[in-house]
């Protein structure tokens, strides 16, 4: 089918040229999977993303945690050269390494506050196998590590046209945007609705603000109104360190302020053993002072040289 479409569609060798100059072609495949541990939760994140990639290959779990340099060997194997790799720790913590195999660089984050499709029931819904629009934050340019992981999320979001499984639609936008030094991640459907003659009369009177709500749809179809519903996943996403190369090499960029989940799950124990300890010197404490005024049950208490007992024994 894929021959007779090319046929029909009139495509050559020389539709890849314009100018005389050669198009480069824009070939992107992604590995997504995960290692062993992983909760239901992340089971359905990994999910959806394969569902809103259509150039994406999901495989088994990884087995290891520190052969981490095997995934080049799994990418090298499906014709991939994006990594999208899920580590879960203790059945709570999920970290996500996202490399460009075989030469890298590799970026390695920490996944927080995580709601799934599912979860969300949100009204919004997009054709499966469009193509998204990505949209960045301005702040992804103020320094050099931001800019590498702006291109390498261009690289494994970015669907390329023509890939496997694709449609050719745009329904749908990803927005990264950066807060706290933290990636937020969201999906929204474009969805365009027919203005009402109610709506249209009472458009505001600025032309500008009138161009920006609405646009002119070609034919009868009168005037139409953009917005954006959220579909989901969503997800933040905070940078730990940056790899030269895949899975290894020296270390670019390390986020000094992070702070792992499990120092702060032993910090709050330490602050609750704190205030457990505060509470036993304080019964401790009662019990002396009740001892040396003669108040402790179970105990006689000793006879006063005042009291009646001994002044008229």
């Amino acid at each position: 089918m894929a021959a007779v479409y090319k046929t029909l569609s009139g495509h050559s060798k020389k539709d890849a040229t314009a100018n005389g100059v050669p198009v480069k072609k824009n070939k992107q495949r992604v590995l997504i999977l995960s290692s062993r541990g992983i909760t239901y939760r992340h089971r359905h994140l990994l999910n959806d993303l394969y569902t809103l990639l259509p150039h994406s290959r999901k495989d088994a779990k990884l087995d290891t945690k520190t052969k981490l340099y095997q995934l080049n060997e799994l990418a090298d194997l499906y014709n991939c050269n994006n990594v999208l790799f899920f580590e879960a720790r203790k059945g709570k913590d999920l970290y996500i390494w996202m490399s460009k195999a075989p030469n890298g660089p590799t970026v390695k984050c920490h996944l927080q506050n995580l709601h799934t499709t599912s979860e969300l029931h949100f009204p919004g819904n997009c054709l499966r196998g469009s193509r998204p629009i990505l949209s960045f934050d301005a702040t992804f340019t103020s320094s050099p590590h931001l800019t590498l992981i702006k291109e390498l999320l261009i690289h494994i979001f970015g669907v390329p046209k023509g890939a496997r499984k694709t449609k050719p639609f745009v329904d749908h936008i990803m927005g990264f945007t950066i807060a706290d030094g933290k990636i937020w991640i969201r999906c929204f459907e474009i969805r365009e609705t027919t203005i009402s003659k109610a709506e249209s009369r009472t458009q505001p009177a600025d032309t500008e603000t009138a161009e920006k709500e609405t646009i002119k749809a070609a034919g009868e179809k009168g005037d139409t109104k953009i917005g954006l519903i959220e579909i989901g996943p969503r997800f933040i996403l905070t940078p730990i360190v940056v790899l030269e190369s895949s899975f290894g090499g020296p270390v670019i960029y390390e986020n000094k302020e992070f702070v792992s989940p499990n120092q702060i799950r032993s910090d709050m124990r330490l602050s609750k053993a704190g205030r457990y300890n505060r509470r036993s010197e304080q019964q401790i404490e009662r019990k002396a002072k009740k001892g040396e005024l003669g108040l402790q049950t179970g105990k006689e208490r000793p006879f006063g040289e005042l009291e009646d007992r001994v002044l008229f024994a």
